[in-house]
């Protein structure tokens, strides 16, 4: 009896964990735009410790080994035949790319800033982006982050960290940043921003001309549509959380009104049999967090059980933001809790603990030595 075939569409941090559980249980195809994996986690580790950054973030799929039995290619999906099960994609030479399936994992994630974007790419192109985004700021004397999420947090924090001299602010619309997280987490992280000399500003929401998608650096002043007076750097990071879900190549009628795929709490594409979402592309719950809540596994559950004739798993988003905020620093990794807890891994156990074991091992299923950056 053959195995059945999933295509995952998409091989983000979610795409990938979901393709490396389902690849002991039939064959499975991994559909990317880029040779590896290549987070849009950590924004403040990629622009100020690119090295470290791509070490763990940056991944070539052949490394990981618990993709030997998954057959990768690379393409931009282009469309989707419901009907007779086939997904249409376009290779970077042109060439038509048609992959049929019995279960469909759609995980195509969403684009955001100049860090996550849908674009076909090389290993060499990936480099230098790295260090063209690095070395801009490097050159800067001010930089300004206009944002109150995590990324934005993460990128003043970080900046300031690796170049105390520069002068990092960090503009956000409400009272506090990390409006998602529980408030004790920012409460913490709000400490440590003071103490590497960032500069806060609560209360700020920018102005954004027309069809801007804080997709480039910029230096021009940032305009506040809350009456405060312009505010100028040499470097302005936008990570203002204006997200586009890459769903171009899906018919409208998967779409909620943001463009973002409907789900079952299953994560079961509404009306149709054997085909998912997960991820930031996946309208789950009103936070997308079934990728930072690591709903793989109930998914690989769920396409297994639709394909099998079991019993689907229901999902249960939590209900505010957790995990690193700032990332691993010099003193180690902070991670919060929903509730706003905090625990630490110390320094030394970074890369003879958690790394290695818990994540290259334990979540990753093992990873072959990775320097994609020198």
């Amino acid at each position: 009896m053959s195995r059945p075939r999933v295509v995952i569409a998409g091989l983000g941090d979610s795409g990938l964990l979901t393709a490396i559980k389902l690849s002991r249980h039939a064959d499975v195809v991994g559909i990317s735009v880029k040779p590896a994996l290549v987070s849009g986690q950590e924004l403040g580790l990629r622009v100020s410790r690119p090295r470290d950054w791509a070490r763990d973030n940056w991944i070539p799929f052949e490394n990981f080994r618990g993709l030997d039995r998954v057959r990768t290619v690379q393409a931009t999906l282009t469309g989707v035949d419901f009907e007779h099960r086939v997904v249409h994609a376009q290779a970077p030479d042109g060439t038509a790319v048609t992959e049929p399936y019995d279960a469909l994992v759609i995980s195509t994630g969403v684009s955001n800033g100049f860090w996550r974007r849908p674009t076909v790419q090389t290993p060499e192109e990936i480099a230098a982006e790295l260090r063209a985004t690095h070395e801009r700021l490097g050159a800067a004397r001010s930089v300004i982050v206009v944002g109150g999420g995590a990324a934005a947090v993460s990128a003043a924090g970080n900046l300031a960290t690796v170049w105390p001299d520069k002068r990092i602010d960090l503009y956000y619309p409400r009272d506090t940043a990390l409006a998602e997280h529980h408030p004790k987490t920012w409460e913490s992280v709000q400490r440590k921003l003071v103490e590497r000399g960032v500069g806060l500003h609560p209360g700020h929401r920018a102005v954004l001309p027309d069809g801007f998608t804080g997709a480039e650096i910029t230096d021009a002043p940032v305009q506040w549509s809350t009456g405060q007076p312009p505010a100028q750097a040499d470097a302005v990071i936008w990570a203002i959380g204006k997200v586009t879900p890459n769903t171009g190549w899906l018919p409208p009628e998967l779409l909620d009104e943001g463009g973002f795929v409907k789900v079952t709490p299953e994560l079961r594409v509404c009306g149709h049999q054997r085909v998912f979402a997960i991820g930031d592309v996946a309208a789950s719950d009103p936070m997308r967090a079934s990728a930072r809540a690591r709903a793989d596994g109930l998914l690989a559950h769920n396409v297994r059980a639709e394909l099998e004739g079991g019993a689907c798993k229901t999902y249960h988003p939590p209900k505010r933001r957790w995990g690193s905020v700032l990332g691993i620093q010099p003193d180690g990794l902070e991670v919060f809790a929903p509730n706003g807890s905090a625990f630490r891994f110390p320094a030394w156990s970074i890369d003879r603990v958690l790394m290695p074991w818990i994540v290259r091992r334990g979540i990753y299923k093992g990873v072959r030595e990775n320097r994609p950056l020198r």
